[in-house]
């Protein structure tokens, strides 16, 4: 299921071929094989993509987000390359989820994300319906020690805890984990009073998940959220961040699975990016619900590439380990 990236996904605006300064992502990023990664001291970071949706269709939501991490490499492609000349991003490729194997698939990119960090390397995975988490957890965990503290913050309208005693689906993950991994927390920011049935609220209470409603997430109470946001990230040794595009105001991101009416606004969730991708913790970002199918003009495309960009910034930038 893994397969390397063609080359015209990075292509994009060339202002000069000489000066570096004026160097776009499309002519620094590099792509290789997991296996030829190097490792190094020096922050780099490494993208793959997960090409399935079969979570989603699983969730009976719309099917398209297979198409979401190609979409997205070919609008980062054009921006700014604003890194130190010496880093890397390094292109390692995808997964594909092929007869419907999500869990093989799963796997696979668990793999990637362990072989990355083994490599010391921030991890970038372009999604993908949300069942993309559960392969990002996988690798993370594989690469920690067993008791290792894992906290896994994401921004969704969804809390994703339905039951898989029948089939696991884009909507299972957190219970999947929560469940199964006593090192394991979760908090999530964005949810959706009318995008959860009480049942779900329920679950969220008995496994002890921290919150924030959509309604919640306001200028006033913007240092509380952040303040909690600390000290969740500061309790945990590893920080997974994961990001559901459905979270998004319909306004800004008609181009996901499940539309949010009154989802967040774009700077509200760049904030959280930003927040969680600076702390020393943090080493792994994943973009999921990219739907190209579903979109207008491109707009949740560019949205979801800007995310990423942001997500970059932070864990390449940021001082710490």
């Amino acid at each position: 299921m893994y397969t390397m990236t063609d080359q015209k996904q990075w292509k994009g605006r060339i202002d000069s071929t000489t000066n570096p300064s004026s160097f776009r992502l499309h002519q620094k990023v590099k792509r290789l094989a997991i296996n030829d990664v190097s490792a190094s001291q020096q922050k780099n970071a490494g993208i793959v993509g997960f090409i399935c949706d079969e979570g989603v269709r699983r969730n009976q939501g719309r099917v398209g987000a297979a198409n979401g991490p190609n979409a997205l490499r070919g609008a980062l492609a054009s921006l700014p390359w604003t890194f130190d000349e010496q880093q890397e991003i390094i292109d390692v490729g995808n997964i594909l989820c092929l007869n419907h194997a999500l869990e093989d698939a799963q796997q696979e990119l668990g793999e990637i994300v362990q072989g990355l960090r083994a490599k010391n390397m921030q991890c970038i995975i372009l999604g993908g319906g949300h069942e993309t988490l559960y392969g990002h957890y996988l690798g993370v965990r594989a690469a920690l020690q067993k008791d290792a503290r894992i906290g896994i913050i994401n921004i969704d309208a969804h809390f994703d805890l339905r039951p898989y005693d029948e089939q696991t689906s884009s909507g299972t993950m957190f219970r999947q984990i929560l469940e199964q991994d006593p090192h394991t927390d979760y908090f999530v920011l964005g949810i959706q009073r009318y995008g959860n049935t009480k049942e779900l609220f329920d679950k969220a209470h008995e496994l002890q998940v921290k919150y924030v409603l959509e309604e919640q997430m306001t200028a006033d109470n913007n240092a509380h959220i952040m303040n909690d946001l600390q000290q969740f990230m500061d309790n945990h040794d590893y920080i997974l961040l994961t990001l559901c595009m459905d979270v998004v105001n319909t306004a800004y991101a008609p181009g996901v699975s499940a539309p949010s009416p009154f989802g967040l606004d774009p700077k509200t969730v760049r904030a959280v990016i930003q927040k969680v991708a600076s702390h020393p913790h943090t080493h792994s970002f994943d973009i999921c619900e990219v739907n190209p199918l579903l979109d207008e003009n491109g707009q949740t495309v560019k949205l979801g590439a800007y995310f990423v960009y942001d997500a970059l910034n932070n864990l390449l930038r940021r001082n710490g380990s």
